[in-house]
């Protein structure tokens, strides 16, 4: 695919970036810059770790996943319910769980760490999973949190048996007048055999009925799933897939993670490991599964590589970002944070790096490769699932945007990566967190890091950027946490900002020692001036 030449100074007077949070607006003004900003706070239990929030787009209803508890708050951050999940007895060996048949392994107390918050909106309840009992998963109603159902007795119903609250990712496909959907994605923590790291379930209107959870589609040789091989663990013995984000859009679900992968070093006949970020693309309607593809993206900036995704959200083009790029208003953008290299997953290097990417281009790519491999060109290239190479098979038929895969050639993975556009990198605070909206046409993107700074790009042309410090108490921001905002900034003439952030913030800090996990509501911001880093604006 061509590389598109970017107008630089166009995208950077358009972009306008500020850490972590989501798209609701909020009525109050923000205070002057005068006067002393308050904040109103909320604390959980000391020894309570937030993993989850989610927002109710119509009531504005903050749902709140912790340790041992689900919360109800309101939009100013006052406790409303709270629903207890945990602690309670248990063994992560224990498959299935005791609460089906009795466990030989010894009992001890467990917590639950929420793994997954979903709001399910056809049906006014709220999907919590946790790390009890395998993962399995309680539906619980938005108004009271009363449970409504907890299913558990079907292997179906564990979702996964990993121990971590960034574990697992949901996305709800919902229809008018049949059930909905849930593609879950998970890793799987060396069990293949119990769970598979994709799959689609259904999400029945009775949340006690007995086929909520099962395979969409399931017989004795086709599911709708896909498991990791047993024969990839002796190539990769720690092998996994980490899910990093997940979303729909028109026809496809996507899912953006990080896999192990072994390779050859230029030069080197040794192979080593590396972790590679992948996109991977299912269509909505596919129940085999035969539209698998995944393909790997990153990005480049003066001859430095970023291929450790941090984290990711989907956002629309806007206006005038769109002009800048040449896409409709309507086009999704993948707003992405990679830190720099491959080999370091738990210990990112702090160079970072927020990348843009026009998701058609690459479902173009996709379309490109599907193309390709159905004239009998190359192989399916999926070593963690084909260990061996499968050449692809040729048949005649057209494959055009919509196109969901047959029984051959399938799973399918791209080889060639896709690179997104490089707008803003980070050589000491790491990002680890990005949202983005579109506001009055133009395009935010707001961006977190470790120290727990939030970052503004004002524009128009090559500016500082502004940190909004949250404060000494929040020792840093992780992917998994999350930020609900509101601003409206006002960008005077050449290079100087005239700008009032008002953010409604939610910081969840991790659980360091004696650092407490809280929420905080700014009521607004002391901007401090820091240098970044941008992109060269090309000669004409």
């Amino acid at each position: 695919m061509k590389a598109m030449p970017w107008n630089w100074t166009c995208l950077l007077s358009h972009l306008l970036m500020v850490g972590m949070g989501s798209s609701t607006l909020l009525s109050r003004q923000p205070s002057p810059p005068s006067q002393k900003r308050s904040f109103v706070t909320f604390r959980g239990e000391p020894a309570e770790g937030f993993n989850h929030l989610v927002v109710d787009e119509r009531t504005g209803h903050i749902y709140l996943g912790a340790v041992n508890r689900i919360y109800k708050l309101s939009s100013d951050l006052k406790v409303l319910v709270t629903h207890q999940t945990g602690p309670d007895e248990d063994n992560p060996k224990c498959y299935p769980p005791r609460l089906v048949q009795t466990c030989s392994e010894p009992l001890t107390t467990t917590n639950n760490v929420n793994k997954m918050l979903l709001i399910d909106y056809k049906e006014n309840r709220l999907i919590a999973c946790g790390s009890l009992y395998q993962g399995i998963c309680k539906l619980l109603r938005l108004e009271d949190l009363f449970k409504l159902g907890e299913p558990f007795h079907k292997k179906e119903h564990y979702l996964s048996g990993v121990n971590e609250s960034g574990s697992v990712f949901g996305v709800i496909v919902s229809y008018s007048n049949l059930d909905d959907k849930l593609f879950i994605a998970t890793a799987v923590d060396g069990k293949p055999e119990y769970f598979p790291t994709i799959s689609s379930r259904k999400l029945t209107k009775n949340s006690e009925a007995d086929g909520m959870f099962a395979y969409v589609f399931h017989d004795e040789f086709v599911a709708s799933m896909i498991k990791i091989p047993s024969d990839t663990f002796t190539v990769i013995p720690d092998f996994d897939i980490y899910y990093v984000y997940g979303f729909s859009s028109g026809n496809f679900v996507y899912f953006l993670t990080l896999q192990p992968e072994m390779v050859s070093p230029p030069g080197s006949t040794t192979k080593e490991q590396v972790y590679t970020s992948k996109l991977v693309r299912l269509c909505k309607e596919d129940t085999a599964f035969n539209s698998y593809v995944e393909v790997p993206i990153g990005c480049e900036r003066s001859g430095v590589e970023y291929r450790l995704l941090q984290a990711a959200y989907l956002s629309k083009a806007g206006a005038v970002l769109g002009r800048t790029l040449g896409v409709r208003p309507d086009d999704d953008l993948l707003f992405t944070v990679f830190s720099k290299g491959q080999k370091r997953k738990m210990k990112s290097l702090d160079e970072s790096a927020l990348c843009i990417f026009i998701l058609k281009q690459i479902n173009d790519r996709i379309k490109e490769r599907l193309q390709s491999c159905y004239r009998g060109e190359g192989t399916l290239d999926l070593a963690w699932l084909k260990v061996k190479d499968i050449p692809c098979s040729s048949a005649l038929l057209t494959i055009d945007d919509n196109f969901c895969g047959l029984d051959m050639n399938a799973p399918l993975g791209v080889s060639d990566m896709v690179r997104g556009i490089p707008v803003f990198t980070e050589d000491r605070d790491r990002m680890t967190s990005v949202i983005a909206y579109v506001y009055k046409n133009h395009s935010l993107a707001f961006v977190g890091t470790k120290s727990g700074k939030l970052k503004k790009m004002p524009g128009p042309s090559l500016c500082p950027i502004l940190q909004l410090q949250t404060g000494p108490q929040i020792p840093r921001v992780t992917e998994q946490q999350l930020l609900w905002k509101a601003c409206s900034p006002a960008v005077q003439q050449t290079e100087k900002l005239q700008s009032r952030v008002h953010l409604f913030s939610v910081l969840l800090a991790m659980d360091i020692g004696k650092w407490k996990q809280m929420i905080q509501h700014p009521l607004g911001v002391t901007p401090v001036i820091h240098h970044g880093s941008y992109p060269a604006t090309p000669s004409p």
